[in-house]
């Protein structure tokens, strides 16, 4: 039994198993689940796992596109006119963006906050992912950034998707990581709505077991999904353009893996977007417009 996600949110089984998409995005995409191969931790380094994710997504394995991810808020620009990313050693960032509709971007989580982005006007899309120092660094933000400034694309026409992470009701967190965040501009007003002294379970996230029963001094329960959300509408994005699925991948451990819940044991899951095919001009060559 699968758990229910937001609204415009739906289960798919491709190549690779059972899968999350979200209608709204409408470009291929998908964020995967612990049955995959990489949900095992001895397979989540192998390029066969990886291999799986392009395939389930109508790519070769040459042209799956990933990172060398490190916390931080970097970004890599895949453009049609460059070689296949097979051919290429993976480099250090955390946001992928391309406007190339045979490569698949991918990155990999087991609790961060993975994002996927589609450009409704050029077709052009981004990976990015969002750990706690990564939000701090900016992610959301810089991901829209990126797309602006490589391909011109308007936060207007913008769709964000937030896939299945550790939610509130499970993710304890230190004062270096308020700390983090205060200390990467956000505002003293806005840290109150992003972390809380207990838990926040709901009825389809409940807060995993093992967690302290008494609150530990300078511990707060963070929400990353309101964090993201509040960057994506300062870079601009509409609210109803913005879709989390609100699923804790620590509250359900038969369906992702999760970090917080499992340590090193804990497989991965990936994150995974194709841009569209680039739209016709609505002129032909001699100026004409095209019927």
């Amino acid at each position: 039994m699968f758990p229910k996600p937001s609204d415009g949110f739906g289960w798919v089984q491709v190549a690779g198993g059972h899968a999350l998409v979200c209608e709204a995005l409408a470009v291929p995409h998908l964020f995967t689940t612990r049955s995959w191969a990489l949900g095992s931790a001895s397979e989540a380094d192998r390029p066969a796992a990886w291999d799986l994710v392009g395939r389930s997504l109508g790519s070769d394995a040459g042209s799956l596109c990933r990172a060398h991810q490190v916390h931080g808020a970097s970004v890599i620009v895949r453009r049609m006119s460059e070689p296949p990313c097979g051919s290429q050693p993976l480099e250090q960032a955390d946001i992928i963006i391309s406007d190339d509709p045979s490569r698949v971007l991918a990155i990999q989580t087991a609790d961060c906050v993975p994002l996927l982005v589609a450009d409704r006007r050029t077709g052009v899309v981004a990976a990015a992912h969002a750990g706690w120092k990564g939000m701090a660094a900016g992610v959301p933000r810089k991901t829209i950034e990126a797309l602006a400034c490589e391909f011109g694309s308007r936060p207007s026409d913008l769709v964000v998707v937030a896939g299945p992470s550790v939610g509130a009701c499970c993710y304890e967190v230190g004062v270096e990581v308020r700390d983090a965040f205060a200390q990467g501009g956000f505002t003293e007003a806005l840290l109150p709505h992003w972390f809380f002294a207990a838990p926040q379970p709901t009825a389809g996230n409940p807060s995993m077991p093992g967690l302290p029963a008494q609150r530990r001094a300078d511990h707060w329960f963070f929400d990353g999904w309101s964090a993201t959300r509040h960057q994506l509408e300062e870079a601009g994005i509409p609210a109803s353009q913005i879709h989390s699925a609100a699923l804790c991948t620590a509250s359900h451990p038969e369906i992702w893996c999760s970090y917080r819940r499992g340590g090193k044991t804990a497989g991965r899951m990936a994150a995974a977007i194709r841009a569209a095919s680039p739209r016709p001009s609505p002129c032909s060559r001699d100026g004409r417009r095209a019927r």
